[in-house]
């Protein structure tokens, strides 16, 4: 039994649905059906939504919005080439409807042809005064194609059609931070502050911009208006905390992050921020407390098991460091810093094999720090392989190549391994480099037993004779 619309008042989609659990057929207008459709593509109800475009072509097969309707959904299934093949339909009959256009943008957006995209948006702005989406969708086009001046120009679009638009304005924003453009976010806030005084994401996204420029009062000022725009705004309290942080001023850094937690639940991230503040502050009870508390809320927040971990480093308690820097590399293990400070701890602990190991990955991971090499050397020689710690001074000689605390360190092992070419030719390296021989302690330090010999005394004699 067909029913007629009027005789059931509820709205289009309680009724929708209501058809659904019944044999029941109702009578929609075609905008009825499409707002039946928007309604669960919104909410991503994405089966509800093909029902209800099914049902609505049915009785309705007319209808070009439905039609559209229907490639939207094909394009976000993928279904492209079938897609294109409904728009070619559409557009032999109705040649100027911007829609057509804009699916097909997003069709070689999903091919991954931005400028084909960037060319079918432009074209639909040609046919429609109501471009507010449009200039969003050439916004992240222009992003895919890292054009960020026309993505930042596209996002203002959207701000000035509507400036509550926040996604466009942190979209905007952006722009600005990628182009290093400091200055230019904080002219673009300010104007806009202008007209939206008691706007608390512009006032905060203004104060990371004065605090990226090192203006920490004024970034202090900015987030306070954010605070006073909206006092539930953790981002402006968590924020401020952190630029309190930078000038020292620690007591009150941890009375915004405390704030955050007394707004909403509690997160890692706070707990964190404070017990590094108490450990700024010497007060080592409440930053070991606050650091566990940090990895209690969130277990896999592997900078919390990092700050436990130098907490203990520092406090020379190198069993316990160790065994938190493991939990730190159990979650994140292609982490170069976390394996250097595995390194580093195992080197204290005299667990050479294991630091060995653990500078191997520091440098296969990409960190190349003139340290690394050093240690990773020092590592290879204690566990009596003086020829490959020669080796590991001689990859870090490639990124150093003028650096004594190598250069000496190489002359040594060759000592060692009493290569007395190879170390004659490594001092002169040294010594042409170190012509006062102020740097010559390096050496001397590290090798007592060589640095007055005669093979020593002779080689400086003779430098010394020729220069």
């Amino acid at each position: 039994m067909a029913l007629e619309s009027n005789e059931r008042p509820d709205k289009p989609i309680t009724k929708f649905e209501s058809m659904l659990r019944t044999d029941d057929v109702y009578f929609f207008d075609a905008e009825d059906f499409e707002d039946i459709v928007h309604h669960y593509l919104n909410n991503g109800k994405i089966s509800l939504a093909k029902k209800g475009i099914k049902i609505g072509l049915q009785q309705h097969p007319g209808s070009t919005e439905l039609k559209l309707l229907q490639v939207e959904v094909m394009v976000f299934e993928n279904n492209l080439d079938y897609a294109e093949r409904l728009l070619d339909e559409l557009q032999l009959l109705d040649a100027n409807n911007e829609e057509i256009y804009i699916q097909r943008a997003n069709i070689f957006s999903k091919r991954d042809n931005h400028e084909a995209a960037v060319a079918f948006l432009h074209k639909a702005l040609d046919l429609t005064s109501n471009s507010f989406d449009i200039y969003s969708l050439l916004g992240m086009e222009y992003l895919f194609m890292d054009d960020f001046k026309l993505a930042k120009e596209s996002f203002m679009r959207c701000v000035e059609f509507d400036n509550e638009d926040y996604s466009s304005l942190y979209n905007v924003v952006y722009c600005f931070e990628f182009l290093e453009d400091y200055d230019g976010a904080i002219v673009y806030l300010n104007e806009y502050l202008e007209s939206n005084p008691y706007c608390q994401v512009a006032w905060h996204q203004l104060g990371k911009q004065y605090s990226e420029k090192e203006m920490f009062q004024e970034a202090l000022t900015a987030f306070d208006f954010a605070v006073i725009s909206d006092d539930s705004f953790i981002g402006a309290y968590f924020e401020k905390g952190k630029v309190l942080e930078k000038l020292g001023k620690y007591e009150e850094a941890i009375e915004n992050y405390e704030t955050t937690i007394t707004i909403e639940d509690p997160t890692s991230h706070a707990f964190l921020r404070i017990g590094k503040c108490y450990e700024k502050l010497k007060n080592r009870d409440m930053a070991k407390y606050y650091f566990y508390q940090t990895v209690h809320e969130d277990p896999l927040l592997d900078k919390g098991w990092l700050a436990i971990t130098n907490f203990y480093y520092n406090n020379k308690n190198y069993e316990k460091a160790l065994y938190y820097i493991n939990k730190a590399l159990n979650i994140d293990g292609e982490n170069p810093l976390y394996w250097k400070k595995c390194a580093n701890i195992n080197y204290a602990l005299e667990n050479f094999d294991q630091a060995d190991f653990a500078y191997k990955q520091v440098v296969d991971l990409g960190n190349y720090e003139l340290e690394t090499w050093l240690k990773w050397a020092d590592v290879a020689q204690i566990n009596g392989d003086t020829i490959s710690a020669l080796q590991i001074l001689a990859q870090g000689r490639e990124f150093y190549p003028n650096n004594l605390k190598i250069i000496y360190k190489s002359v040594g092992f060759h000592l060692i391994l009493k290569d007395f070419i190879n170390a004659r030719i490594c001092m002169l390296d040294a010594l042409k480099l170190d012509k006062k021989h102020k740097q010559l302690h390096l050496f001397n330090k590290q090798f007592p037993q060589y640095c007055n010999s005669e093979w020593i005394n002779t080689i400086l004699a003779n430098y010394k004779k020729a220069s």
